[in-house]
């Protein structure tokens, strides 16, 4: 298991529900959503075509990109449907001290 520190990112206020952050940790775009109260990050690439995920509708607990229709969990990243078969990367949210702290990979 690889070992994190959790970094602020924003103030909860500054995310409330229906929400989208956009940010980048080190080369790799995140979008942290905050669906109806409930904390969610993401990678904001589709698996199959490295399309952005960033405006892509959500369907319960699931990402729908835009472009073909590839389905991925929110809470563990998983391609649930073609044409994505790689799974996406999801990150540990948590709220501390009023402000939302992500989950990353020790360097």
């Amino acid at each position: 298991m690889t070992e994190i520190e959790f970094i602020p990112v924003a103030e909860v206020s500054e995310l409330p529900p229906g929400e989208r952050l956009f940010l980048s940790i080190g080369n790799q775009p995140v979008v942290v959503l905050n669906i109806a109260g409930e904390l969610f990050a993401i990678g904001d690439v589709c698996s199959h075509d490295s399309n952005p995920l960033d405006d892509a509708p959500v369907e319960g607990e699931a990402i729908v990109c835009p472009r073909h229709g590839a389905r991925f969990d929110l809470r563990s990243g998983k391609a649930l449907c073609l044409p994505a078969v790689d799974d996406i990367p999801t990150y540990p949210v948590r709220v501390k001290d009023g402000k939302i702290e992500l989950g990353v990979p020790l360097s």
